[in-house]
């Protein structure tokens, strides 16, 4: 038969969700070390796959273009070659008739050289402005490698440094949310995810909440240090709790004492 789990005290419940805050704070210390580095290093990746196809797309126009270019030097030698074989037919006529035949096909064949001529130096150009966008972008590209690889190095030096505490926090984090009441959990976790400093419990301190600085009154303070209900803020619904209790039971030292 599964043992039924013993029902926690107010105190209890309070102690459990502090500790927890606790522990999270010093993880949120750990993301404030890195700053915006992991963020500027998913942003550089993104940008340089963005660039890396923008290169990919220009390099298969250009080829495109080398290809249209080709076909249109073909067209020029095939053209050359009739007008040789047409001017060496012309020496064979019999009469008129063929004689002009053949001068109307070296005109045309000439007329497709020309248009050829002119299709290349409109290709050509085409070629140059393309060349000029990937070259640019290939620039920008590199350097932008440049930024990432130095941010990347300042990211794993921090890491390394952190990656073993950090490890642990989020260990003692895990097992610290398992000892705290659902309901307040989800509580935790709301009021956690709508500030950024991730306070979601706080203490008093200076007679106001260490949370948002607004002043609580005596009686709110009686509240939070009899620990017998939870009691939010009624300024930014942090929940206010009593410092003390984590120093009594060795959690936490004394500040006094440090």
């Amino acid at each position: 038969m599964a043992k039924k789990k013993k029902e926690q005290s107010v105190a209890d419940k309070l102690k459990n969700l502090y500790k927890l805050q606790l522990i999270d704070s010093e993880l949120d210390q750990i993301k404030v070390l890195k700053g915006e580095l992991p963020i500027e290093v998913a942003d550089l990746e993104d940008e340089l796959a963005g660039l890396q196809t923008r290169i990919d797309k220009l390099q298969g126009q250009l080829d495109d273009l080398g290809d249209e270019k080709a076909k249109h030097e073909r067209n020029i030698k095939e053209a050359g070659m009739l007008i040789e074989r047409y001017k060496q037919q012309l020496d064979e006529v019999k009469n008129n008739r063929e004689y002009e035949a053949l001068q109307k096909e070296i005109e045309l064949q000439e007329l497709e050289i020309q248009l050829s001529e002119k299709r290349i130096a409109e290709t050509d150009e085409r070629i140059s402005g393309k060349q000029e966008i990937k070259e640019t972008t290939e620039e920008k590209k590199a350097t932008r490698e440049d930024s990432l690889k130095k941010k990347r190095v300042e990211l794993d030096e921090i890491q390394k440094k952190t990656a073993k505490e950090e490890k642990a926090l989020q260990k003692e984090s895990e097992a610290a949310r398992k000892e705290v009441e659902s309901r307040l959990l989800k509580a935790y976790d709301r009021i956690r995810d709508s500030y950024r400093n991730g306070l979601a419990v706080v203490t008093i301190e200076r007679d106001s909440c260490a949370g948002c600085f607004n002043k609580i009154p005596p009686q709110i303070q009686n509240e939070v240090r009899s620990r017998k209900q939870v009691v939010p803020c009624e300024h930014c619904g942090r929940i206010i709790v009593d410092e003390e209790m984590l120093v009594q039971a060795g959690v936490i030292q004394e500040a006094k004492a440090s």
